[in-house]
């Protein structure tokens, strides 16, 4: 089926930052085979969302270096990070 997603989270590391907006830095793996690092934990004015990994161009903007080609695998992804970055904060608590 066409947008269905057949890959699966298997892992989120998530590692807490004392920083203004950046709450967290996350590595997630894929179906045991495939890791993203630098996903980055971002408190906005609407809440809690996940940055894709990204590197600074020649001409000073910010690329993706990879991200989810549609929505419903970047919420996967978010839901994720998040709900991993909300244990590790509960783990202090």
């Amino acid at each position: 089926m066409e947008g269905e997603i057949k890959l699966k989270i298997t892992s989120v590391n998530v590692f807490l930052k004392e920083n203004s907006r950046m709450k967290g830095i996350a590595s997630v793996q894929i179906d045991d085979c495939f890791v993203v690092r630098d996903l980055r934990i971002i408190e906005g004015e609407e809440g809690l969302f996940v940055a894709m990994p990204s590197k600074k161009t020649s001409t000073g903007e910010y690329k993706d270096i990879a991200h989810p080609i549609n929505q419903e695998c970047r919420q996967m992804f978010n839901d994720a990070v998040i709900e991993a970055y909300q244990k590790e904060i509960s783990k202090l608590q």
